[in-house]
């Protein structure tokens, strides 16, 4: 039944980067169709006020988030993040690899050595851990849905975030490769890629109005994202709706990279 399409009723949902921005909103979006999800960031007060505010709203309900905090850039708490979802929600049907950091803006002939490990250890290796840990409970069920939050930064070059960009690519590519290695399992691996969007990862582009004005301004829809209109494609990869997809990156982005 249509009705059904994007009921997520009874799954589980481990989303990392959930406290604010566009993984806070995915993390609400699906707990409004019905699942549990679990909010994980490194401020375990902040994880607990986001999870707190979804079951005591009308659309998500109590007892549908849970707080997990983990720094995904060490793999022990990785390993615990995953331990600890399963102990307390019993299973992961959806993974929403979300987390990112970009801690060097500039040229790569000046970029230390330091922060390029940082932005791969995080944005890709994380990532990979965190797939490797829930697959085989996938692969078990024969059902599951992994969703990598990339970047339009992953398709373009830029002069000042060529390693954040660099490490966006290879999430692409992990998606491609996972859902190739695990399709005939039933596990489906997708990757999302925003364009600007209102989240304080890109709060310089935003906050001055003129700048935003430049920034959008060659772009269709001229305007800036807002972190819900990033969810919505979020629940259609984790519900029924999005079972007959895999290996696909979905950009929303305004528009902008058609112009």
């Amino acid at each position: 039944m249509a009705s059904k399409l994007f009921d997520l009723t009874g799954k589980v949902a481990l989303i990392t980067g959930s406290s604010k921005g566009i993984g806070k909103a995915i993390a609400e979006a699906m707990a409004a169709h019905g699942a549990g999800v679990v909010i994980s960031s490194r401020k375990g007060d902040i994880c607990e006020e986001v999870a707190g505010a979804i079951n005591a709203s009308v659309a998500g309900g109590p007892g549908r988030a849970v707080a997990i905090p983990a720094n995904i850039g060490r793999k022990d708490e990785v390993e615990r993040l995953v331990a600890e979802t399963r102990r307390q929600l019993g299973r992961i049907d959806v993974l929403v690899c979300n987390a990112a950091v970009n801690p060097f803006y500039g040229p790569m002939k000046d970029l230390p050595d330091s922060a390029f490990e940082k932005i791969l250890g995080v944005n890709i290796m994380s990532n990979h851990w965190l797939c490797q840990l829930v697959l085989p409970e996938m692969i078990e069920r024969q059902d599951g849905s992994i969703i990598v939050v990339s970047s339009v930064g992953g398709l373009k070059g830029s002069a000042d975030l060529g390693a954040y960009c660099i490490s966006k690519a290879a999430d692409l590519q992990l998606v491609r490769n996972l859902a190739v290695e695990n399709g005939r399992h039933n596990v489906r691996v997708n990757a999302i890629s925003p364009g600007l969007v209102r989240t304080d990862f890109a709060r310089a582009l935003w906050e001055n109005p003129d700048i935003l004005k430049r920034r959008t301004a060659g772009d269709p829809l001229r305007r800036i994202g807002e972190p819900e209109e990033i969810a919505g494609i979020a629940v259609y990869l984790a519900a029924k709706a999005g079972s007959f997809t895999t290996g696909q990156n979905f950009v929303i982005d305004g528009g902008s990279t058609i112009t």
